[in-house]
């Protein structure tokens, strides 16, 4: 059984911080892709940050780039994104997600099958 739970969210203004964490159960995290997505509302389901095998690779969108970072903690089976220099348009609900690796860009949330219950952000401006 995969769960995964995540924390951190919050309202920040504008150029503030957060840390989001989620703490997933699993039998392995080898292969497989864990991953931070967000939704806004009236939008799709976007792929944030990707990290494949503890930080082997990492995947970013280009919106985050220099802003975010996805990282691992193994022997805690939890998986962080730091956000610094928020914006509003970083308004959502963010969500952990976890799958094997397959073809094709890391960041398709359509690939994604387990998923957990989602922390919202909201960035003021």
């Amino acid at each position: 059984l995969v769960q995964l739970t995540e924390s951190g969210g919050g309202s920040v203004q504008a150029g503030g911080s957060l840390r989001l964490s989620c703490t997933f159960s699993l039998d392995t995290y080898k292969g497989k892709y864990l991953g931070w997505f967000r939704q806004a509302p009236g939008k799709e389901r976007e792929g944030v940050a990707i990290i494949y095998d503890a930080g082997v690779s990492t995947y970013y969108d280009d919106s985050v780039k220099g802003r975010f970072t996805i990282s691992q903690d193994s022997a805690e089976n939890t998986v962080y994104l730091q956000m610094n220099n928020l914006k509003p348009e970083d308004t959502a609900m963010y969500y952990c997600a976890v799958t094997p690796v397959f073809r094709g860009s890391p960041r398709d949330a359509t690939k994604y099958h387990d998923w957990g219950q989602g922390t919202q952000v909201f960035v003021s401006s």
